[in-house]
């Protein structure tokens, strides 16, 4: 496909750091899966600057298979969920309301047990449509079977980083390595990291293979950290360490990788991410509903520590939104610290698109620029919430939501389109299919 979007706001996002984002008015190109030319109607490549014009950037006398005209609206780099659980959909509403241990071991664990790779597959394809309407163009997805939900959302075009779940009920350090030879080679669209739940979860031998696996491969590490006070300090009763210290005495980090929720962090804890290159994926309305803290942003961005963003899953979120996680990121930031200067909106919005990039290993996909992957969205301007222009960055963050994605689009192809989905899936009939599932599983 080749498709020229003109009339546009563009919001490119090349900058190394975030705070300097510049709006480009003019047009983007795209070819196949990979965007062509951005920048001014006026000097577009080969004769492509004015409507009617039908020779591509690429220089081939073909015409566009689809020219649309953006009336002004902004384009940016779609926002990557860094941290989810997609196949966890069909426990949203389940079971909120409950202390988190009650939450667990008399609901969630129970509907968990009885699950099978193809239910995985069926609630996975139901994430991924939410993912599309909320701008995200790709997750760092954690959960039971790899098989399925690479399969969930090759089938739909989604962009997946699968992130290992190894801990020592679930998965093995051996199916690891085999699912990352595997799904790093699969398909352009689905990719894999080494990953595990969480320290509590899983016992020194299988940390120390999953260390050793990741010394062998190269690879960073990815888990649950520091998420709950209880987590921690039991952490410190078994070890004598944090989890974050007594994972990095096991090599766990020595590729570097990263921690979901970090919230009761130290300081020397702060300083192992610095020097070991860790990012640090918040989940703000997860954290805030299972009332497991805020954790110290501020002082994670002071010491040029990496934030990405995530949802969490389903069962603890309950919606899969990334405008609402970019609102409770600073908005809970600016409130732990009492001080409504901190985490600027321009950060925030980095971390969502920029950063949640290149914390899943996804750098061809980070920004919009020529040879980098077509992965971005469009937001509607012409609405009540997004008036007056004054700063775009900030309305997008503060007041932005779902309503105003009007296009979202990945590896060149539009896949969610003013309220309209272009995937290979009867959307009713999957609503059904879920709904049908969940009622079994209930019984």
């Amino acid at each position: 496909m080749k498709i020229r979007i003109y009339n546009a706001r563009i919001l490119p996002m090349p900058e190394e750091k975030a705070g300097h984002f510049q709006i480009v008015e003019g047009e983007i190109q795209i070819i196949e899966d990979k965007i062509a030319y951005v920048g001014s109607s006026e000097i577009a490549p080969s004769g492509c600057g004015s409507i009617g014009k039908e020779q591509s950037a690429s220089g081939a006398d073909d015409k566009w298979d689809r020219e649309i005209d953006a009336q002004g609206n902004l384009i940016l780099p779609g926002f990557k969920n860094a941290h989810t659980h997609s196949g966890m959909t069909f426990l949203r509403s389940y079971a909120d309301d409950l202390p988190l241990l009650d939450w667990l071991n008399k609901l969630v664990f129970p509907m968990e047990a009885k699950l099978t790779p193809e239910d995985v597959y069926l609630f996975s394809k139901l994430a991924v449509l939410e993912y599309l309407t909320s701008g995200i163009t790709a997750n760092f997805d954690m959960y039971l079977t790899p098989d399925t939900m690479a399969q969930a959302s090759k089938n739909l075009g989604f962009r997946t980083v699968i992130c290992g779940a190894v801990n020592d009920f679930v998965q093995s350090v051996p199916e690891m390595e085999k699912w990352y030879k595997t799904y790093n080679q699969f398909d352009p669209l689905i990719s894999y990291q080494l990953g595990f739940h969480a320290e509590y979860t899983t016992s020194k031998p299988v940390l120390e293979d999953i260390a050793a696996l990741a010394k062998d491969l190269k690879a960073p590490v990815y888990m649950h950290n520091s998420e709950s006070c209880s987590e921690t300090e039991q952490c410190i009763d078994r070890t004598g360490m944090t989890p974050t210290a007594y994972l990095d005495s096991l090599g766990m980090f020595a590729h570097g990788g990263g921690g979901f929720h970090c919230i009761h962090m130290t300081e020397e804890d702060l300083e192992i991410f610095k020097e070991r290159g860790l990012y640090v994926v918040t989940n703000p309305a997860s954290n805030m509903k299972l009332a497991s803290g805020i954790p110290p942003l501020t002082k994670m961005l002071q010491m040029g520590i990496p934030i990405a963003i995530g949802t969490d899953g389903p069962a603890s979120n309950n919606c899969l939104d990334m405008f609402r996680e970019m609102f409770l990121v600073t908005g809970l930031a600016k409130l732990k610290e009492k001080d409504a200067a901190v985490v600027d909106a321009k950060e925030v919005l980095y971390m969502a698109a920029v950063q949640g990039a290149r914390a899943i290993g996804l750098a061809d996909c980070d920004s919009l620029a020529p040879g980098k992957q077509a992965d971005l969205i469009m937001i509607d301007l012409h609405q009540p919430n997004m008036q007056p222009l004054n700063n775009l960055t900030k309305n997008i963050v503060y007041s932005g939501s779902k309503q105003n994605v009007v296009m979202t689009m990945i590896a060149g192809k539009i896949l969610y389109e003013k309220g309209e989905f272009y995937v290979p899936e009867d959307v009713e009939r999957l609503y059904a299919d879920v709904n049908c599932r969940v009622e079994e599983l209930k019984r």
